[in-house]
């Protein structure tokens, strides 16, 4: 059933709460009535035909009048309360049962937000609603009792404006509805994409994305337009039927004088329609036209009407196909893990697999430079590694390389295009320190990167390479469901790292990829990433080891890098060799402080295992220490 006759089933069945709140509502309008009657009968029989005991006579009368109408008032309430409350526990019963029946997930957001929502705007309603008809019906019956001939100049604008209002309210209420749908929408697209802002950047999804928000967005202003159009149209209504009436007693203040209408029946008429009739016009416009709309939407969702039924063969009834949705479905971001797009549109192109020229960046323009004028060729094929203090710089070289960042100055390329083009997201892909593993299938978490899914014996032979058969098997095969909260970090690194080795980016990125692994791990994922066809690996090391297998070494110092291998710098670099000394494994510190403008702690540190339960760097995978049993004591985070 709709909104609107569930309203009226549910009056029907609570008529003695009806009777009891209208018998209340005919004490309380006595007020109104005797308010602009006894200021007539004060002037006409009493200042005015000096009589001033009489007029003061009627004046009290009112004031009486009052008194008596706030204890109708006060009874009002209960009587709003004997129908608001049935239809809460109504709500709670239903939103209960459906979530216990069909394990709904939004039952309890239904039973803790919205049918309070529903209750409360209920209540609002039934008391504009009540307070306009009977309001209207005392001042309609106190202008008869005054002068007929004051009717025919108020009744007819009332009448034009509330007609105006009540053909509006139902338009009114989908153009809301539509409008808190829209917003809704934009919010929830935006709530997916937010925690993927940095991948839909390394990726050059920003334009898909802008226009896909877009898409959502237009909507919404087409239906803020609609809905302000409407607004007009309720605004008008109330001018009509409020404030025209009192223009027109003024305006046919002479010709009522002149039929015998008296001067204290027109200050009478002027006070019914200014002091009760136009207030209470208000909050029924404002009250039913945009809290109506809001019950409508909320109902519709506790109580979401049955799908039609259609005829089907053998005169069966059947049920009719639900309506298609008039947005579609927000578009997830991409992995937060690996940031390549999921195909090979763009060829590689001609030159380095990495070229940075005169790279300057600083984080702001106040700030000084975490890299200066870096000059860097990586030939396809390559092994490099990046190494240096806390804060020098190393993660913010890989965000640049990634597209995550803009350099201040210089360019970066990579495989010959501009780094923040969408051709060169199709050849990077970034594997950072947080693996990313989402619920689903194993085959699905590898092959997030591809366009199609992936053939199982590949999907065996890149885990074979990488080191992740184990776990594979352990999990039940590439089909197995994967529960994120169940796997240690280092196993979540496998499958990240297994992820990238399977995407068609020739370039990949280790930012401390490789943290929770142990020495032998590691070494398995590199080797398997440097002999891949045609792949070139860039790695932010954090053990000796890693910087050992890698052909060159790039060292960042702040002031300069230093490029060469291993022997090379241990020859020609001093701070080359306090990092080897104070590598993982030893009691020294790094050579720089950490939290420095690169926010990062140190990789040369050994405090890598933070939080608790993480497989730490230095055990096997699968080996759990607490962070605090750590010999360093050091504070864990993400690499510079």
């Amino acid at each position: 059933m709709t909104v609107y006759r569930y309203g009226l089933r549910f009056l029907r069945s609570r008529w003695r709460a009806v009777a009891a709140l209208a018998a209340w509502s005919v004490l309380e309008t006595g007020q109104i009535f005797l308010m602009g009657y006894a200021l007539a009968r004060a002037l006409d029989e009493g200042f005015l035909a000096d009589r001033a005991r009489t007029g003061l006579g009627w004046l009290g009368l009112a004031a009486l009048a009052v008194l008596v109408g706030a204890y109708g008032t006060g009874r009002v309430y209960g009587g709003v309360a004997a129908l608001v409350e049935p239809v809460r526990d109504r709500l709670v019963r239903h939103v209960v049962t459906r979530g216990v029946r069909e394990g709904d997930s939004g039952a309890l957001s239904g039973l803790t937000q919205q049918v309070e929502i529903a209750r409360d705007t209920f209540a609002g309603l039934v008391m504009v609603s009540r307070s306009f008809l009977f309001t209207a019906a005392g001042t309609l019956i106190g202008l008869c009792s005054l002068d007929p001939l004051l009717l025919l100049v108020v009744a007819p604008p009332l009448a034009a404006g509330v007609a105006l209002f009540f053909l509006t309210l139902r338009p009114l209420a989908r153009r809301q509805e539509a409008f808190l749908v829209a917003d809704e929408q934009i919010a929830a697209h935006l709530g997916g994409i937010c925690p993927g802002l940095r991948d839909i950047t390394a990726a050059g999804a920003e334009a898909r994305v802008a226009a896909d928000a877009g898409t959502r967005i237009a909507v919404e202003v087409r239906a803020a337009r609609a809905l302000a159009l409407w607004g007009i149209l309720r605004t008008v209504s109330l001018a009509v039927g409020g404030q025209l009436p009192l223009v027109l007693l003024l305006a046919a203040a002479p010709w009522l004088l002149a039929h015998d209408v008296t001067p204290g029946a027109l200050v009478g008429a002027l006070a019914y329609v200014s002091q009760s009739l136009l207030p209470a016009l208000q909050n029924l416009v404002h009250g039913l036209g945009t809290s109506g709309a809001r019950l409508a939407v909320v109902l519709r969702r506790l109580v979401p009407d049955p799908p039609p039924a259609a005829s089907g063969p053998a005169g069966t009834r059947q049920p009719a196909k639900p309506p298609a949705p008039e947005a579609p479905p927000p578009t997830p971001p991409p992995s937060r893990t690996s940031v390549a797009p999921a195909s090979s549109d763009h060829p590689p192109g001609h030159g380095p697999a990495l070229s940075v020229t005169g790279l300057t960046f600083a984080y702001g323009p106040g700030a000084a430079p975490v890299i200066e004028n870096l000059d860097l060729r990586v030939p396809r094929g390559a092994h490099l590694a990046v190494v240096g203090p806390s804060g020098i710089g190393k993660s913010t070289l890989v965000g640049l390389v990634a597209g995550l960042l803009e350099p201040t100055s210089g360019t970066v390329r990579v495989h010959g295009q501009p780094v923040r083009g969408r051709p060169a997201a199709g050849q990077r892909v970034l594997i950072p320190q947080e693996a990313y593993v989402f619920t689903g299938t194993l085959a699905e978490n590898l092959g997030q990167l591809r366009p199609r899914p992936v053939p199982e014996a590949e999907l065996r032979a890149a885990a074979e390479a990488i080191g992740l058969t184990p776990l594979m098997e352990r999990l039940g095969g590439p089909a197995a469901e994967v529960d994120p909260r169940s796997l240690s970090a280092g196993e979540r690194q496998l499958i990240a790292l297994t992820r990238a080795y399977l995407s068609y980016a020739p370039l990949s990125l280790l930012d401390e990829a490789t943290c929770h692994l142990d020495p032998e791990a590691e070494e398995r994922a590199e080797r398997a990433f440097t002999v891949r066809p045609g792949g070139t690996l860039l790695v932010v090391a954090h053990r000796i080891s890693s910087a050992r297998r890698a052909a060159r070494v790039l060292v960042m110092d702040g002031q300069r890098a230093v490029l060469g291998d291993h022997e090379d710098l241990v020859e020609r670099s001093p701070l080359y060799r306090d990092l080897i000394g104070n590598w993982p494994g030893t009691a020294s510190q790094p050579a720089l402080a950490p939290r420095d403008p690169d926010r990062v702690d140190a990789v040369a540190g050994p405090g890598l295992a933070r939080d608790r339960g993480h497989v730490v760097a230095h055990g096997p995978v699968g080996q759990m220490q607490i962070a605090g049993d750590l010999g360093d004591g050091g504070a864990g985070g993400r690499e510079g």
